[in-house]
């Protein structure tokens, strides 16, 4: 067994290059005040080192104004995006509990037919005759596009070129615009509109009847795909036109029967489309249109 006074020695050697040691203090244990807690209510102190620098209360107050802050922030930013448009990328516009125009004080005529079905023709036609205000939702987006700072110049560009339909809310918001120019013309006048190539799908249908003005009915001219073709391909010698190729008018009559086909069904059913048949003489089609129009508005239409 080893000598007491080794282990003392050993214990104390060990201790000094212990990394657990606790530090040694210069006052001896047994002369140690007790130790006890700071009450700051029995002193008057408000708080730890009163009166120092940096160590005030309300310093957490900033850091608490700029959370809100940024909180408020990302609550805005989340209700915009929701009211931002997925195609357009756009600010949608705000929602309206009543159209812009009275159908009592405004008439509106959709017209519609395939690519190359004679619109553009007969609307002429009857502006000439009737007074009709002509609006072709292709030429407004064509115009769109060129317009030096226009935010869907690009945008329109593209969907016509691949022959897709441009999203809604432009068309519509462009046709509005277009409308609402001509009404403060002349206010006292009854504005008659015959809006060409529109609406091209049903979303722009109902979109347009809820915010803008409730048409009257659908002047839908029909004609087969072939004649249409035939021409559009001879237009495309003179016309300059982007959409005027083979490769475009296939992708063109593509979109019209399985989009714009279901909106006719639709005013159809609803006993709102006067139909004509296109395949004859630009003549003979707008005798035939002029006398259907007459029996549904009256020879004074």
């Amino acid at each position: 067994m080893a000598h007491p006074t080794t282990r003392i020695f050993t214990r104390r050697v060990c201790q000094q290059f212990s990394p657990f040691r606790r530090p040694s203090s210069p006052i001896p244990r047994h002369l140690r005040a007790p130790a006890s807690r700071r009450s700051y209510a029995a002193s008057g102190e408000k708080g730890p080192n009163p009166g120092r620098p940096g160590q005030s209360p309300f310093k957490v107050w900033p850091f608490i104004a700029i959370t809100l802050a940024g909180s408020g922030a990302y609550v805005l930013m989340v209700r915009s995006r929701q009211d931002m448009d997925p195609k357009t990328g756009q600010i949608a516009a705000p929602k309206k509990d009543t159209p812009t125009f009275s159908p009592s004080k405004v008439t509106v005529l959709f017209v519609l037919g395939g690519p190359g079905a004679g619109k553009g023709t007969q609307c002429a036609n009857l502006v000439r005759d009737y007074h009709f205000t002509h609006l072709s939702a292709g030429d407004l987006l064509r115009a769109e596009q060129d317009r030096e700072g226009s935010e869907f110049g690009n945008l329109i560009k593209e969907y016509i070129r691949d022959g897709k339909i441009v999203p809604m809310e432009v068309t519509v918001q462009l046709l509005e615009n277009a409308m609402a120019e001509q009404v403060q013309k002349d206010p006292a006048a009854k504005g008659k509109f015959l809006i060409d190539g529109f609406p091209r799908k049903m979303d722009q249908a109902i979109k347009f009847e809820e915010t803008v003005c409730p048409s009257k009915f659908v002047l839908f001219f029909d004609c087969p795909e072939e004649e249409m073709q035939r021409r559009l391909l001879e237009r495309g010698k003179t016309s300059g036109r982007s959409d005027d190729n083979a490769e475009s008018i296939k992708k063109r009559f593509k979109t019209f029967l399985e989009t714009s086909m279901p909106v006719v069904d639709y005013f159809e059913g609803q006993g709102r489309v006067v139909k004509v048949v296109a395949t004859k003489t630009p003549d003979e089609v707008y005798n035939e249109t002029r006398g259907r129009l007459e029996q549904r508005l009256g020879k004074q239409f």
